[in-house]
C-alpha cells in the first residue's frame, strides 16, 4: 500500500511540475537583456571569452579526488563492522587508488597551470 502511495505521490508531482514548467511564459531574450551588466557601463570589451581548457581538467580531477575522499568518510563507523579485514582492505585499496591517480596526474602535468 505504502510502496502503491509513494509511486503515485511521485508520479503527480512529477506530472504537475512538467505541466506548469510548460504553461509558465517563456522569457524572451532581447538585445538589451543579453548584453553583460558592468555597474551600469557599458562593456568594455566581449564578455563571452573561452575559458581555459586546463582550468575544465583540474576541475573534473578535484571532482574525481572528491568523490573519492568522501567515500572515506564514513570509514570511522565501518571499523565497527563485524569483518575488519574486509573493511581496512578496501579502505587501503581506494586510499591506493586515490595515491596512483595522483601520482599519474602529475607524471602526466594534468596538474600544471602552464599553458
Amino acid at each position: 500500500m505504502n510502496l502503491m502511495l509513494t509511486l503515485f505521490t511521485n508520479a503527480t508531482l512529477a506530472s504537475l511540475l512538467i505541466l506548469i514548467a510548460f504553461w509558465l511564459p517563456q522569457s524572451y531574450a532581447y538585445a538589451e537583456k543579453v548584453t553583460p551588466y558592468e555597474c551600469g557601463f557599458d562593456p568594455m570589451g566581449s564578455a563571452r571569452l573561452p575559458f581555459s581548457m586546463k582550468f575544465f581538467l583540474v576541475a573534473i580531477t578535484f571532482l574525481l579526488f572528491d568523490l573519492e575522499i568522501a567515500l572515506l568518510l564514513p570509514l570511522p563507523w565501518a571499523i565497527q563492522a563485524t569483518n575488519l579485514n574486509l573493511v581496512l582492505f578496501m579502505a587501503l585499496a581506494l586510499i591506493t587508488l586515490l595515491a596512483l591517480s595522483l601520482a599519474y596526474e602529475w607524471i602526466q602535468k594534468g596538474l600544471e597551470w602552464v599553458e
